[in-house]
């Protein structure tokens, strides 16, 4: 998927979500009012947070598509994380607001009226979410959006979060223990509070270029499968994500009579390699050539002007390519 079309489609799904958010904000809160409940008021109040996520979300998307500039020369990628961050502040800001109404009608008595109407309300509302939140996690997924899939996270917890309250209140009814309701927010916010965490987490992790071991390997195993006779080693391997962007760069020991033609084929033929596996990847390797003393690294059969037999094996692996040169390890 191109890049253009990928930003229109992570456009029209956050559009869709904040319209969406916006009517079904509008519903939890009519059933709070005809209610108050504050179960029902913990799940109006975390739709209030998906819609500043969502817009975030938005924005971020957006931002992040601007190619890159003369002020920021690897793009604007990193507002993603940024932008889940900001989703993680929101929910922990909800839930202290939830906890805080939860324990004030504990200490004052829950007034509960027309549970029934809120309950089809808030069942709506869960259901819709639902829906909207598998399909936000997917496109994300398929477009490589951390907002997208932040959002759609965000969403589905909102839609569990309205199934509970249902149930919650359901058990209201049958009990007639109307005290229970005030507890099931406080349990609402505490779960949500988890939401919050993990993406505080992803965020902080992505604003340190933190290191996933999986990517890691799924670039360190396409350049073993594709490695080449001639390659004598690759080292220092590393890479770091912004947006849907993936920055890669490594060097790379060649023979030293290879011309500059044969070095540039080389690297166009690894850039497609990498480009079948990783989506936008920015590639820079660092060419060396070899020296008399990497002939007993080097496994070239082919070579005319070998100085020494190829005595020292060593093996293609993540935590070799991501370390020194050879001729360092084994001085």
């Amino acid at each position: 998927m191109k890049i253009e079309n990928t930003t229109q489609t992570n456009k029209r799904a956050a559009q869709a979500s904040l319209l969406i958010g916006v009517l079904l904000l509008i519903a939890k809160f009519v059933a709070y009012f005809i209610t108050g409940s504050s179960a029902i008021f913990s799940d109006a109040s975390e739709s209030v947070v998906n819609i500043f996520a969502t817009s975030m979300a938005l924005f971020s998307i957006i931002l992040s598509s601007k190619p890159a500039d003369e002020s920021h020369l690897y793009g604007h990628g990193n507002i993603e994380y940024f932008s889940a961050g900001i989703e993680g502040m929101l929910i922990f800001l909800a839930a202290i607001v939830i906890i805080y109404q939860a324990i004030y009608d504990i200490l004052k008595g829950p007034e509960l009226k027309s549970l029934s109407t809120g309950i089809i309300i808030i069942a709506a509302a869960g259901g819709i979410n639902l829906l909207l939140g598998l399909y936000l996690i997917k496109t994300g997924k398929r477009t490589d959006s951390l907002p997208l899939i932040a959002d759609g996270k965000h969403i589905l917890t909102d839609s569990y979060t309205s199934f509970g309250v249902m149930i919650g209140i359901i058990l209201v009814i049958i009990t007639e223990i109307n005290i229970l309701d005030p507890m099931i927010a406080i349990f609402v916010a505490l779960n949500i509070l988890t939401t919050g965490y993990k993406l505080i987490r992803v965020s902080i992790g992505g604003l340190m270029l933190e290191t996933d071991p999986k990517i890691l390997k799924d670039i360190a195993d396409t350049l073993i499968l594709f490695k080449k006779d001639y390659w004598i080693d690759l080292h220092e391997l590393r890479y770091w994500k912004s947006g849907n962007q993936i920055f890669m760069d490594f060097h790379l020991i060649l023979p030293f009579y290879f011309n500059i033609q044969q070095t540039h084929t080389e690297d166009k033929e690894i850039d497609e390699k990498l480009r079948e596996k990783f989506p936008n990847p920015q590639i820079k390797i660092h060419f060396d050539y070899c020296r008399p003393e990497l002939c007993k690294f080097c496994g070239y059969d082919d070579c005319d002007v070998r100085k020494e037999s190829h005595s020292i094996q060593f093996n293609w692996d993540v935590k070799k390519l991501t370390g020194d040169a050879v001729f360092k390890i084994h001085s």
